[in-house]
């Protein structure tokens, strides 16, 4: 589909329509009907407080279209570490990547360990934006059923697939810049 191979931004509200974050570059590796899969290393991060920082290490992301999740693919030296925001389903706007983020995390570490994190922020920001039982329903058996693919490294918890996706946008990106 058309965005692989480009550059776009990535755009994080809340529940209300705020802007929560913005990444403000990932190169895309690969787009389909279900996920769109961005690339990034040294990202820059804009808060919405204005506080601006650099992500740590190299990452491969999969924005769900169609479920309610997007994961951060870690690229560390002790292995990849998974962290999935319970977030709304995916979508592509003009040259952006937007999804609103619903507090509730699960992150997958390169030892096994799963954590289930910011329940305490998820039950506040469910209070003061109010959500519905029907939203609250959703997120939470998303969230189960993400620990249990986590258990399971079943997709998008691939080791081996987030190596490749990376190792092709190294390929791409190092090809771009051999040919100017």
């Amino acid at each position: 589909m058309g965005v692989v191979g480009r550059w776009l931004g990535i755009e994080c509200f809340k529940h209300d329509g705020n802007l929560h974050r913005i990444w403000d570059r990932g190169f895309v590796v690969e787009n389909n009907h279900d996920y769109v899969v961005v690339a990034t290393k040294r990202a820059k991060v804009t808060e919405s407080n204005g506080r601006k920082w650099f992500t740590k290490e190299p990452a491969i992301t999969i924005f769900s279209k169609q479920e309610w999740w997007n994961v951060i693919c870690m690229i560390k030296e002790n292995g990849i570490c998974y962290y999935c925001n319970i977030a709304s389903p995916s979508v592509l706007d003009r040259d952006c990547v937007k999804y609103i983020d619903y507090d509730l995390d699960a992150k997958l570490f390169p030892n096994g360990v799963v954590k289930v994190l910011d329940e305490k922020e998820y039950q506040h920001h469910r209070d003061t934006y109010k959500y519905g039982d029907d939203l609250d329903m959703i997120l939470r058996y998303t969230t189960r059923n993400i620990v249990k693919r986590m258990n399971k490294k079943e997709f998008p918890f691939d080791d081996e697939m987030v190596r490749d996706y990376y190792q092709d946008f190294l390929d791409i990106t190092n090809k771009d810049k051999n040919e100017d």
